[in-house]
């Protein structure tokens, strides 16, 4: 089986037989790999290599493959990462407690090459299903795209600039949560960029005048919600 999709691997095994059996097998089916010896280079890899998926050993030296997941869940860029435990344990306890802190599949050592190449393929496309439904956001008639930056009501866009496009998928994101005013400046504008109080007003206006709708509600002296209306 070929995959048709480019994606980086990193194995995490403490054996180095094992981590030349799946390098060269997984190469084989067209994936970028990078590897680790234990969980602290684990990590630093991690950072610098991005990958889509980690097949992460339980057992290992420094840092084992639980507390290992726990600090790589903790990293904003890798806390959706893809991780399959490759484990020699056979008790169930280690498997559930694997699941419970992020994994996302386990799989018992010693390991079938094919079996596992279809795990990480059909895992692979169901997160990459999951990104791209979270990059459509759905409101009744509304229909925001994250990835294109475009806006339709009722089959008809609506141009906005970036921030207002960035407020208006913000606020939509979770429909009737009041979101701070400090929250917004900070999730649109960043922290290190200086604006004025009165910016986020200006571009709920223009939000609105450009849809011809009120969607934006302001609640006073705390912030704003997104309500759909038609």
């Amino acid at each position: 089986m070929s995959t048709e999709i480019a994606a980086k691997l990193l194995i995490v095994d403490d054996e180095p037989e094992i981590l030349d059996l799946l390098q060269f097998h997984l190469e084989y089916k067209g994936y970028q790999i990078e590897r680790a010896q234990n969980g602290v280079e684990a990590i630093i890899k991690a950072k610098n290599f991005k990958p889509d998926l980690i097949l992460l050993d339980v057992m290992m030296p420094q840092k084992d493959g639980l507390q290992t997941l726990k600090d790589l869940r903790t990293i904003p860029s890798l806390k959706d990462t893809a991780v399959i435990f490759l484990t020699a344990l056979k008790d169930e306890y280690s498997e559930v407690k694997g699941l419970e802190i992020g994994a996302d599949d386990y799989l018992s050592k010693p390991i079938k090459l094919e079996s596992l190449s279809i795990r990480i393929y059909n895992l692979l496309q169901r997160k990459k299903q999951q990104h791209e439904e979270e990059q459509l956001i759905h409101r009744g008639d509304l229909l925001i795209n994250k990835t294109q930056f475009t806006v339709f009501y009722k089959g008809q866009e609506i141009v906005l600039a970036r921030k207002e496009f960035e407020l208006l998928a913000l606020l939509a994101s979770q429909p009737g949560r009041v979101f701070l005013r400090n929250e917004i400046l900070d999730k649109i504008w960043g922290s290190e960029v200086i604006v004025g109080d009165r910016t986020i007003d200006v571009h709920i206006r223009k939000i609105r005048q450009k849809s011809g709708l009120d969607w934006i509600v302001t609640v006073k002296g705390v912030g704003y919600k997104f309500v759909l209306q038609d």
